[in-house]
């Protein structure tokens, strides 16, 4: 039996695999050079990392995987037809060069004994099934290692290869996932591109008890203003339809706008035969002016999170707009650019849901859901919408 460690750089076999490179028959694959070391039974830890050593390097923001293809030659290279157990990053780690090797590792080796770490996580505990405590021996090898060879990245700027206390663990936690978990936790973590689009509902709407009760204050919220009244709602950033399916039951017009052309797809398809929804591809800047769809009501719900120009709220077509938000956000990012508008004031603010823990990913992990705050606002008076 040979251990075979996938990392993305040289620094995470010590930093998240040093309980299994320390002893015993092993290899190492580094994605981002390529290249494989090995590691006979009889040589001891300090051997290892003296080889380790030199393939260090400076933070390279183009370290990327190559690849699950050519993951599975490099494991296949460094354990030839031994049998073999596979350990590598966690899908779910927030520095996407990590996770995705881990992803791509496990897709590559598939059927396969295949060992995430869970890392360094700072946005989910992960529950684990392996856990490996260092010795004192082991914690003064590791923190004397990366002191000696890891010293420029103490300072580095970059949270993707800064290493900090952290990213330093004293116990050194594994898990496995079948392939579901495994695109479940890569998706959770990536923002609204087409690694979130990488299976259906990534962020649980239809599953989530804390989901589902958010997005029913939502809509109770809405309607609760704009039941009796004329003109259609603009849902900007609909994702698979969760809000807009409960708006639409109620009676409402929506325009339902997805600027993802996978989400968008899901959205049409999940909408089909409703008559008073139109599915359109715009994002915020392509709804504005006089292009945009006239609305009684423009949505932004949970949704202005990706450094959004918030001054193009002026050129929206409605004279109402419902944002909601996480506290911090609404706090930190709306609410001061609402104190210096000249266009905007506040209608009304509410809590619609607060701060739950919830588990993700069918118990793999769990999580603080930090709660949403709604704000309604009104265009001002003689600041008739375009």
């Amino acid at each position: 039996m040979i251990d075979i460690v996938v990392v993305l750089r040289a620094e995470d076999a010590v930093l998240d695999f040093l309980s299994v490179l320390a002893d015993g028959e092993a290899a190492l694959v580094l994605a981002d050079h390529g290249r494989t070391l090995t590691f006979p039974a009889a040589q001891s830890t300090a051997e290892r990392l003296a080889r380790l050593a030199p393939h260090i390097r400076p933070a390279d923001r183009g370290a990327v995987s190559p690849g699950p293809g050519s993951l599975a030659r490099l494991v296949r290279e460094a354990g030839g037809d031994r049998e073999a157990r596979i350990w590598t990053h966690s899908p779910a780690d927030n520095r996407r060069g990590r996770g995705t090797v881990g992803r791509d590792t496990a897709i590559g080796c598939a059927g396969r004994d295949v060992r995430h770490a869970v890392g360094y996580s700072p946005f989910l505990q992960v529950v684990s099934e392996i856990d490996r405590p260092l010795d004192r021996e082991r914690i003064a090898a590791k923190l004397d290692f990366v002191n000696r060879e890891c010293e420029h990245l103490l300072t580095e700027p970059s949270p993707e290869y800064v290493v900090q206390t952290p990213r330093i663990p004293a116990t050194e936690r594994f898990f496995a996932t079948d392939p579901d978990e495994r695109e479940r936790l890569f998706a959770l973590l990536a923002s609204l591109d087409d690694e979130a689009a990488s299976v259906t509902d990534p962020w649980e709407f239809g599953s989530s008890p804390y989901e589902k009760d958010r997005l029913d204050a939502t809509a109770a919220w809405v309607l609760g203003h704009r039941a009796g009244t004329g003109g259609p709602l603009v849902e900007v950033g609909a994702c698979e339809g969760a809000l807009t399916h409960r708006l639409v039951a109620a009676g409402r017009t929506v325009h339902a706008t997805e600027p993802n052309p996978v989400f968008r797809k899901r959205l049409s398809q999940a909408l089909s035969g409703a008559e008073n929804v139109r599915v359109r591809a715009d994002d915020l800047a392509g709804l504005t002016g006089p292009d945009g769809p006239r609305a009684g009501a423009h949505l932004l719900i949970e949704m202005l999170y990706y450094g959004q120009e918030l001054s193009l709220l002026d050129e929206l077509p409605t004279d109402h707009v419902f944002v909601a938000l996480e506290p911090e956000a609404m706090d930190t990012r709306v609410r001061p650019w609402l104190a210096g508008s000249a266009t905007w004031r506040e209608v009304e603010s509410v809590r619609l849901v607060p701060p739950r823990v919830e588990t993700v990913c069918a118990g793999r992990a769990y999580l603080i859901k930090r709660g949403s705050d709604g704000l309604l606002l009104r265009r001002g008076a003689g600041r008739t919408a375009r």
